[in-house]
């Protein structure tokens, strides 16, 4: 990940080119998020560490809650693009899922916190429905064909709060040093989950 935090405050604001000081913007934020959490964001703190005015994040995203919705809809469109890149089948929707929180780390943080994201914005709403798609869609590819829509339903759920529930548990730590863990890298371990649950 490109560091933004160590940018010179000095830097005169001309030196972005169109497009560049949005998307530093953003890098910043996640970056924050993942190294400090999403409460130390805030917009005039992320102005001085990207080195503009203090009233340039608040025109590319009004205030902190547009902000973070920008971040989340990014992390969307980066979850889908990681979900189409595995093929159709379970296994590999889930490791798919698990290596971008851990890529990401900072968007992850973010795209399911309804009460920091305004929550009816048309893009963020069609950015979370492209990558529930995908994910629903390598998840049915692995059911039986004979399962009711109930059915396919629960298990599509209960597809999703296993690997989303193991990335969580891997980035707020809760598994360090835990013998459930032990030295066995996080895609390796997602990959041993998912195997048990499906009793391969």
């Amino acid at each position: 990940m490109t560091s933004y935090l160590g940018h010179n405050p000095g830097m005169p604001k001309d030196v972005y080119h169109h497009g560049d000081l949005r998307a530093a913007l953003l890098a910043a934020t996640a970056e924050q998020i993942a190294i400090n959490g999403v409460d130390s964001v805030s917009l005039r703190d992320l102005a001085r560490r990207v080195g503009v005015s203090h009233a340039a994040p608040a025109h590319h995203f009004g205030d902190r809650r547009g902000l973070l919705t920008e971040l989340a809809v990014e992390g969307f469109d980066l979850l889908a693009a990681e979900l189409e890149a595995a093929s159709a089948d379970l296994r590999e929707a889930a490791l798919a899922y698990v290596r971008f929180a851990l890529r990401h780390p900072g968007h992850f943080s973010v795209m399911f916190r309804r009460d920091l994201l305004k929550v009816d914005d048309s893009r963020l709403v069609e950015s979370r429905n492209r990558s529930g798609s995908v994910l629903e869609a390598g998840i049915a590819g692995t059911l039986p064909e004979e399962l009711t829509p109930q059915r396919r339903r629960d298990a599509q759920l209960a597809a999703w709060s296993l690997v989303h529930g193991f990335a969580s548990l891997w980035l707020e730590g809760a598994l360090e040093a835990s013998e459930l863990a032990g030295d066995t890298p996080p895609e390796e371990l997602a990959r041993r989950m998912v195997r048990t649950v499906l009793f391969e």
